[in-house]
């Protein structure tokens, strides 16, 4: 497994992921997915020890892929539902981490609707002095670096299945389609998309995709606060604005925004459709369902604007007949929905191990 080039002790964030970094992880997915494919399906790598996955958020995939890759890779498990734990007590999140660590924790995968908790905990185990890395598994409107990780590997597989690396799509061209304002996916996936120089192209309503996003989406780091996301949800959008000029407001030349759906997916390589997150809608953003799908649905018909070997991708849960027809997402000649699933494992068993390898 290629381990010495990886020095990172926590994932919060892609904005700062190195191309190497990128390529040992892909490559270190592509192992664990042969792995996956033997009869035994379990290494002893992180036997000894313990992965708790801190889910204060639900989670149906993120959370059963987690648990499964920490088990294929022999490490003990614990699951936290907020829930049924001491914080309905009036427990607060970092004691609650401080607790899992005083079990003899070594990996905390950490997800919450409030960004910049994985960043809380991290910086408090840091604070402690423990060798206890702290994975990010989606974070308000902050990121989700597995995901895009995980997107990332099942599309360079899919170029090249016996060597995924960065590369592959410099060049290529990816829409990303839906509700891109909400999404922490659109986020990790636009910072890992523009470190392959791949040409992104983000399209969704202007009430979900503010013109000021391009330039919020390129901030350091640092700078981006879930104060600054609501502030831009909050904002005025001039409807009047052009297209060009919407697109040449962009601080990246690798990215572009568009307000109507055809510009984004002519000769598209990849598409990405988002889900409609109407839990974190604070605001009446889109006139129905049916308009939404009619304006930015992927269906086939519209997949014909793109390469005619396009694929499509969606990170789950699926809204059906929303943001893509079912129909199109049941069709294994154009959708990667079950592949991006099936990937996740090998991707996050990847993760834990790269964390997981210098603890032993």
């Amino acid at each position: 497994m290629p381990t010495t080039t990886w020095n990172r002790h926590h994932i919060l964030s892609l904005a700062d992921f190195t191309t190497t970094e990128y390529d040992t992880v892909l490559q270190t997915a592509a192992s664990f997915q042969e792995v996956l494919s033997r009869r035994t399906k379990k290494v002893p790598t992180l036997q000894g020890q313990v992965v708790a996955n801190l889910f204060f958020e639900s989670s149906t995939r993120t959370r059963s892929s987690f648990e499964l890759a920490a088990k294929r890779l022999s490490a003990d498990t614990l699951n936290f539902a907020a829930a049924t734990s001491s914080m309905t007590k009036g427990e607060t999140i970092l004691d609650t981490a401080k607790t899992y660590l005083a079990m003899g924790t070594d990996i905390m995968v950490v997800r919450h609707r409030e960004a910049g908790v994985p960043n809380a905990i991290a910086s408090e185990m840091d604070r402690l002095g423990v060798r206890v890395s702290v994975l990010n598994a989606g974070d308000g409107q902050h990121e989700h670096p597995s995901q895009a990780l995980l997107d990332l590997f099942t599309i360079t597989t899919l170029i090249d299945p016996a060597s995924p690396r960065l590369e592959l799509l410099k060049g290529k061209k990816i829409a990303i389609v839906g509700d891109i304002l909400h999404s922490r996916v659109a986020r990790s996936n636009i910072w890992s998309l523009i470190a392959s120089g791949a040409e992104v192209h983000l399209a969704a309503p202007p009430t979900l995709l503010p013109k000021l996003f391009a330039e919020f989406i390129s901030e350091e780091v640092e700078g981006r606060s879930q104060e600054v996301t609501e502030r831009l949800a909050l904002s005025e959008v001039e409807r009047s604005r052009s297209e060009s000029e919407v697109r040449s407001n962009s601080p990246n030349p690798q990215l572009f925004l568009h307000w109507q759906l055809e510009p984004a997916l002519q000769n598209a390589d990849f598409v990405m459709t988002l889900r409609l997150q109407k839990e974190r809608m604070t605001a009446h953003l889109l006139p129905s369902l049916r308009e939404y799908h009619q304006l930015f649905g992927i269906t086939r018909t519209k997949l014909q604007l793109c390469k005619p070997n396009v694929k499509v991708l969606h990170p789950g849960p699926v809204n059906r007949g929303v943001e893509i027809s079912s129909e199109l997402m049941d069709d294994p000649e154009f959708s990667l929905i079950q592949s991006q699933v099936t990937s996740g494992v090998a991707v996050r068993m990847a993760l834990l191990y790269l964390l997981g390898s210098g603890k032993a």
